[in-house]
C-alpha cells in the first residue's frame, strides 16, 4: 500500500469517524480496567486524608472551629517544633548528599561485579528493623558506649562527650537510616550515564574537573534530586530515631502529633499538625520543582 492510499483512507470522513469511535472505545476500555485501581487509591489514600482534614476543624468540644490552626501559628511550642523538624530534615539531607554522591560516583568507576557486591552493604540496613538500628546507635553513642570508650582510651578526649539524647545523636541515627534512600536512585541514574560522553569531552581538550561538572554532574541531577526529595520528605515525618536518640529533648512534628493524641487526647490539634506537615511536604516538592525544574530533568 502506497503513501497516497494511506492518506486517502485516513482522510475519508467515514474512516475518520470509525477511527475516532475505536479510540473512544479503547479509552473507555482502559478506563474500565483501571477503575478498580483508581477506586482503591481513592479509598486507601485520599479518604484518610479527607478524614484527617475534617477532624482538624473541630475543637476539643466537637464544635466547628479553626482554633487548632490558630494555635499552631500562635504557640511558641509549635513554632519551635517546626524549626527543629526543618533543621533536622535539612541537615540530614545535606549530610546524605555529601556522603552519598561521592560514594555513588566511586561505585560507578568500579567493575560491575565489584560494585554489585558493595551495593549489598548499602542494602544490608534494610534487612534490620529501624528500631533495632536505633538502639544499636544508642549503644554506640551513649557516654559509656563504644565510641566514647575508644576515644578516651586512645587519649583523644579526656572525658566522654554527649553524643546521644540530643540533636547530634538524632542526626547521626537518621543519616544512617536515610542514606540508602539517596544512594539507590542516584546510583541507578549514574550507572545509566554514557561515560563515552565524558571521554569525548576529555578528548576535545577539557580537563577532568570541567568534564565532570559540565557533562557528568548535570546528567546525574535527576537521580540526585529524586534522592533529595525522598530523604527530606521522609525526614519530615520521622518518629522512632529522634524519639530514642533525642532522649525527649528533641521534639519533631511526628512526636508532637503522638503526644497530642496519647497525652491530651486532642485529635483535632493532632490532625491539624498532620495536615500542616502534609502541606509542608507538598510545598517543598513544588518549590524544588520550580527552582530545579524536576519535571524537565526527569523527562530527559
Amino acid at each position: 500500500m502506497s503513501v497516497t492510499d494511506i492518506k486517502d483512507i485516513t482522510q475519508n470522513p467515514r474512516n475518520v469517524k470509525k477511527l475516532k469511535a475505536e479510540e473512544r472505545r479503547e479509552s473507555l476500555t482502559f478506563l474500565g480496567l483501571s477503575m478498580p485501581a483508581v477506586l482503591g487509591i481513592l479509598i486507601i489514600v485520599f479518604l484518610p486524608i479527607f478524614w484527617l482534614s475534617s477532624l482538624s476543624f473541630y475543637d476539643a468540644k466537637g464544635a466547628l472551629s479553626t482554633e487548632n490552626y490558630a494555635r499552631i501559628f500562635e504557640s511558641a511550642l509549635y513554632k519551635r517544633t517546626f524549626v527543629v523538624t526543618s533543621q533536622i530534615s535539612i541537615t540530614v539531607t545535606v549530610i546524605c548528599v555529601l556522603l552519598g554522591y561521592p560514594l555513588c560516583y566511586w561505585l560507578t568507576k568500579m567493575k560491575d561485579r565489584t560494585a554489585s557486591i558493595l551495593m549489598i552493604f548499602v542494602l544490608v540496613p534494610f534487612w534490620t528493623s529501624i528500631l533495632v538500628r536505633t538502639y544499636a546507635w544508642l549503644v554506640l553513642l551513649q557516654r559509656k558506649g563504644i565510641i566514647n570508650s575508644s576515644l578516651v582510651s586512645l587519649g583523644i578526649i579526656d572525658e566522654p562527650i554527649q553524643l546521644a539524647h540530643n540533636l547530634t545523636g538524632s542526626i547521626i541515627g537518621m543519616v544512617h537510616i536515610m542514606l540508602p534512600f539517596l544512594i539507590l536512585p542516584l546510583y541507578a541514574t549514574m550507572r545509566g550515564i554514557d561515560t563515552d560522553l565524558v571521554r569525548a569531552a576529555l578528548g576535545l581538550g577539557s580537563t577532568p574537573r570541567k568534564a565532570f561538572w559540565h557533562v557528568f554532574f548535570p546528567m546525574s541531577l535527576p537521580g540526585l534530586f529524586a534522592g533529595i526529595v525522598l530523604v527530606f520528605i521522609l525526614s519530615l515525618g520521622f518518629f522512632v530515631t529522634p524519639a530514642l536518640l533525642g532522649g525527649g529533648r528533641v521534639q519533631m512534628l511526628a512526636q508532637r502529633i503522638e503526644s497530642t493524641i496519647t497525652i491530651y487526647s486532642n485529635w483535632g490539634a493532632a490532625s491539624a499538625l498532620g495536615v500542616v506537615l502534609l502541606l509542608l511536604a507538598f510545598v517543598m516538592i513544588w518549590l524544588m520543582n520550580r527552582v530545579f525544574g524536576l519535571d524537565k530533568l526527569f523527562m530527559r
